[in-house]
């Protein structure tokens, strides 16, 4: 039976994504901040939990020990923990950006760097969970932004130094995703506007050619793709899961307002 190991599993997109590899016959180890949520992922799944700030080096290392310890080696790491980190340079905590690099980009070079030679021995696959943010910028997203942007880059250097060994390493990018975290920001949206959140949503999908933010159950499935084995020569790739939201031309949608 193959082994993956996904970080920020408990909720979101690290949870479908847990599922799905589950599903797909998997034996699944979540890691996490928070004991409760990805206690109970693991006990749904019939997987392991590990409590573990992965951007912690010791936390990182013991997250993957105890993976190999309990299900015998490792066949696909998937690096999703993150967090969000409003502000502009004027604006921006020093202490902000620090903790955001260090979970979003540290975190996953902490946990490639544990596992490597896991993956190498069984000639698995890493999978990087950036956003759009890291291919387009967002206003008041300096550290979200950079760091998502540092993890594709981050992701496509591993892939050149590591693919000889066998291992692949790849990275999806979702747009806006109905998870927890986004459903705080477009709350906090929709209040302001007087839309709701639902109204949040609408507006800021409105310019998406599928006009909607995706589940994570779309994302998991994206993820699934990569690290099977029908994804065999795929290696380097960022794979944007975005219903078309990066190719848009902001200049132009005006007129397609207007020819519609």
């Amino acid at each position: 039976m193959k082994v993956a190991l996904v970080t920020g599993g408990g909720t979101g997109i690290g949870a479908a994504i847990a599922r799905r590899l589950s599903a797909d016959g998997y034996s699944v180890a979540v890691t996490g901040r928070r004991p409760g949520p990805i206690e109970d992922v693991a006990a749904e799944i019939g997987g392991l939990a590990v409590a573990a700030d992965t951007g912690v080096e010791t936390d990182a290392e013991r997250a993957v020990q105890e993976t190999v310890e309990r299900f015998g080696g490792l066949d696909a790491l998937v690096c999703n923990a993150g967090i969000g980190g409003e502000g502009s340079l004027r604006k921006l905590d020093p202490a902000t950006w620090d903790e955001v690099i260090r979970t979003n980009l540290t975190g996953a070079f902490l946990m490639c760097r544990a596992a490597i030679d896991h993956l190498a021995e069984r000639h698995g696959s890493v999978v990087t969970i950036s956003s759009a943010a890291g291919l387009r910028a967002s206003p008041e997203s300096l550290a979200y932004c950079s760091s998502k942007a540092g993890l594709q880059m981050l992701t496509q250097c591993l892939a050149v130094d590591h693919g000889p060994e066998g291992v692949r390493v790849n990275c999806v990018a979702p747009g806006w995703v109905r998870t927890p975290m986004a459903d705080e920001e477009m709350g906090a949206l929709g209040e302001r506007l007087g839309i709701g959140r639902d109204g949040a949503y609408d507006a800021c999908t409105a310019d998406i050619p599928l006009r909607r933010a995706a589940s994570a159950e779309e994302v998991a499935a994206t993820v699934a793709w990569l690290v099977s084995d029908d994804a065999s020569y795929v290696n380097g790739a960022i794979v944007p899961v975005d219903g078309g939201h990066t190719p848009v031309d902001v200049a132009t949608v005006t007129f397609g307002r207007v020819s519609a």
